[in-house]
């Protein structure tokens, strides 16, 4: 077989660079567009919190919103959502029932589109997200509190909840559980499982003293006596 002409040995090679450069040129862009995810929806604010504080965002899925409200449902007092995002939790409360609701969230990107969903549902007038760092928040008129954060954070959320969280009010950490607190009910399986508390000014480390507190709690899990 007599060998390639020049000319065609050159066009296949620059078809194999071309080649290589769209793969190249499609990984750069992918990486830019991860990136620009990251600058307009999840850095902004984390400059001002120290490392050790920062949690990243995930939204809650449609089934640990759920199990939110099921451990919420028709409680009174105001209803706070703790690194809010995109909001989906404070509507959800507002919608069954849990009033006054708002969340607050440091991202400016992720409470305006919080408040964007309250306008297009129309009650823009009704809730509040407020584009605030969680740890400045004062949570001494709060007794419902939804948090989904990550573990390495949990342990200084408790101490900040106990010293300000009025006496009866409620919890519900999604993902993950609080470290010492012990809960009153817990519902739903892996990822989506939430974990309900309850505060009591006289318990040592936020735990519940023995009583019927989980009563409450719609399909709570009850002690057996003795």
């Amino acid at each position: 077989m007599e060998p390639d002409e020049p000319g065609e040995a050159l066009t296949e090679l620059r078809e194999r660079r071309l080649g290589a450069l769209g793969l190249l040129q499609a990984a750069a862009g992918s990486g830019l567009a991860a990136y620009a995810v990251w600058v307009l929806l999840l850095q902004p604010g984390f400059r001002a919190v120290p490392l050790r504080l920062q949690v990243p965002y995930v939204g809650a899925s449609a089934r640990q919103v759920e199990h939110v409200l099921t451990l919420l449902r028709g409680r009174p007092g105001k209803t706070v959502d703790l690194g809010s995002g995109d909001g989906r939790i404070v509507l959800a409360a507002h919608r069954c029932g849990l009033r006054p609701a708002l969340g607050y969230e440091l991202n400016p990107w992720l409470v305006g589109l919080a408040r964007l969903h309250a306008w297009r549902e129309g009650c823009a007038g009704s809730v509040r997200f407020c584009c605030q760092d969680l740890w400045k928040v004062n949570l001494r008129d709060c007794h419902n509190v939804s948090v989904f954060l990550a573990p390495s954070v949990l342990p200084l959320l408790e101490d900040k909840l106990q010293a300000e969280l009025p006496e009866g009010a409620r919890v519900v950490s999604g993902r993950f559980p609080l470290p010492t607190w012990q809960p009153v009910a817990v519902l739903g399986e892996g990822l989506d499982r939430v974990w309900a508390y309850d505060v009591h000014s006289g318990s040592p480390a936020g735990q519940v003293p023995p009583g019927p507190s989980s009563a409450s709690v719609p399909g709570a899990p009850t002690s057996p006596a003795g």
